[in-house]
C-alpha cells in the first residue's frame, strides 16, 4: 500500500510505477517522473534519495530530459530504482509521507502536467508478429492456401520505420497524401489517403547499448528490454498497397506513429508472464528460449467520431496472442551484428486475436471493405474519417490491483494536399 490514495481500478498503483517525461505550466523543463495514483513523483526533486550502491554513483540520470541515460544503466540500476521508489512511496515510510514541504515540491498532479516522449528515439523497428493478424491479411490478399509467406514461422518479420514521426499520445495525426492506384487498369493518382487505419500494437524500449558487430544472445535479451508502451502505428492502406512491392512499407507508414507516455517496466509486468505461443516448426537455435516471455495484457481500441459523446469499443485483444516474443525479436534484430542504443523502439506489429472481437485494425474489422463497423447511433465505419479520435488502452489485471498503461490517443486531421 502507498500513502498516495487511489482505487483498485487505478492504472498506476505502487505495484506499477511507470516512468515518463513531463513538464508543467510553471516549469517548461522536461523532467523524469514516476506515476503513482493520479500524481507524478518528480525524480529531479528526490534524486538524492537514490542512495543505493549503483544509483548513488549516477543519480544525475534523473536530471536528464529523457530516459535514455537511465535506460542505458541496465538491470542492476533499474532494480535498485524500483526498490527505492516502492520504499519511498509505501504507507509506512515517513521520508516523503511526513515531510510536507518535500511532498509539495516532489508531487505534481497528472492533470497539471504535459507529457512528452519518454526517450529520444534514435531507431524504430516494426515487427509483424501476430499470427492471427498475418493470417487474416494473407487470406485477404493471397487466399487461404497462401496466407503466410514461407519465411513467416521461421523468423520474426520486421522492417525499419521512421523514428522522427513517432509522437506522444494526444498528438493529432494528419491524413497523409500520396500515390494510390484503386483501379489496376489505370495509372496511379496523387491525393489524400482514402483507406486510413489504426493498428493496435505495443512497443518496447531497449536498454544498454551494444557494439556494432555484436549480437544479443537470446539468453541475455531480457537484460536489454527496459519496458513497454502502447502504440498506434497508423496506416494508409491504399498508399501502402501501391508502394510496398518490392521493399515494403514507406509513405503508407512513415507519417505518424503514436505511443503512450508512460513506460511500464518489465519488472512491473513480470507477475503477468504467461506461456509462450507454441511454435511449429521449431525455430533455429538462436531464437529458442524456454522461459515465459509473453504477457497477459488486456488491450482495447475505441473510436470517438465527431458528434459522438462516448467512444465505441471496436476491439478487445491481448498481447498474449503474439507468436514471436520480444526476446526473439531482439535476438533476431541483432543476430547480423546490428547495434542497439538506449531508447531504441521496437514494435510488435498489429495484435489481433482468434475472434472477430479481437481484430486489431480496421482492415480486418471491415474485412478489406466488405462490411461496416457499427459505432452505434447510426455511426458506421469501414476506415477512419477526419475528426475520429482513436483511443488505445491496456492493463494487466492483478488480485485487487491493475498494472495499467494509461491511454494512447490521436485524432485524425484532414489532409493538406500540395498544389502544383
Amino acid at each position: 500500500m502507498s500513502f498516495i490514495q487511489y482505487n483498485k481500478d487505478c492504472d498506476f498503483p505502487i505495484q506499477n510505477l511507470p516512468y515518463g517525461v513531463f513538464s508543467t505550466a510553471d516549469n517548461a523543463k522536461h523532467r523524469i517522473g514516476v506515476a503513482i495514483g493520479d500524481q507524478i513523483l518528480d525524480l529531479t526533486v528526490v534524486k538524492e534519495l537514490f542512495n543505493g550502491p549503483v544509483l548513488s554513483e549516477c543519480r544525475d540520470v534523473f536530471e536528464e530530459p529523457t530516459l535514455n541515460a537511465f535506460m542505458g544503466l541496465g538491470t542492476p540500476a533499474w532494480t535498485e530504482a524500483r526498490a527505492t521508489l516502492q520504499k519511498l512511496l509505501s504507507a509506512d515510510e515517513p521520508t516523503l509521507r511526513d515531510n510536507a514541504d518535500l511532498r509539495q515540491r516532489a508531487f505534481v498532479a497528472q492533470s497539471a502536467a504535459t507529457m512528452h516522449l519518454p526517450a529520444s528515439i534514435g531507431d524504430y523497428t516494426d515487427f509483424y508478429s501476430s499470427c492471427y493478424h498475418a493470417t487474416n491479411v494473407g487470406i485477404m490478399f493471397r487466399g487461404k492456401d497462401n496466407a503466410l509467406q514461407p519465411n513467416w514461422k521461421h523468423l520474426p518479420v520486421g522492417y525499419h520505420g521512421r523514428a522522427s514521426s513517432v509522437v506522444v499520445s494526444g498528438t493529432s495525426i494528419r491524413r497523409p497524401c500520396g500515390q494510390t492506384r484503386a483501379d489496376d487498369t489505370k495509372p496511379p493518382v496523387y491525393g489524400p489517403c482514402r483507406l486510413f487505419d489504426f493498428e493496435l500494437e505495443m512497443g518496447f524500449f531497449t536498454g544498454p547499448a551494444t557494439k556494432l558487430g555484436e549480437a544479443i544472445p537470446i539468453a541475455k535479451a531480457q537484460d536489454h528490454i527496459f519496458g513497454m508502451v502502447l502504440m498506434n502505428d497508423w496506416s494508409a492502406r491504399d498508399i501502402q498497397k501501391w508502394e510496398y512491392v518490392p521493399l515494403g512499407p514507406f509513405l503508407g507508414k512513415n507519417f505518424g506513429t503514436t505511443i503512450s507516455p508512460w513506460v511500464v517496466t518489465m519488472q512491473a509486468l513480470s507477475s503477468f508472464a504467461v506461456p509462450n505461443e507454441p511454435q511449429d516448426p521449431k525455430p533455429l537455435a538462436y531464437l529458442q528460449h524456454d522461459d515465459q516471455y509473453n504477457f497477459d495484457i488486456n488491450l482495447s481500441v475505441g473510436i470517438k467520431g465527431e458528434g459522438m459523446s462516448e467512444p465505441a469499443v471496436v476491439c478487445n485483444s491481448n498481447f498474449k496472442y503474439m507468436y514471436w516474443t520480444m526476446k526473439q525479436q531482439l535476438a533476431h534484430h541483432t543476430v547480423g551484428g546490428c547495434n542497439t542504443n538506449p531508447g531504441d523502439l521496437l514494435a510488435s506489429g498489429t495484435i489481433s486475436g482468434p475472434t472477430d472481437a479481437a481484430l486489431g485494425s480496421m482492415l480486418e474489422l471491415c474485412w478489406k471493405g466488405t462490411r461496416e463497423v457499427d459505432l452505434g447511433n447510426g455511426n458506421k465505419r469501414k476506415f477512419l474519417k477526419d475528426g475520429d479520435e482513436v483511443i488505445l488502452a491496456g492493463h494487466c489485471q492483478g488480485d485487487g490491483y491493475r498494472i495499467g498503461f494509461g491511454t494512447c490517443t490521436g485524432t485524425v486531421l484532414s489532409a493538406t494536399p500540395i498544389s502544383k
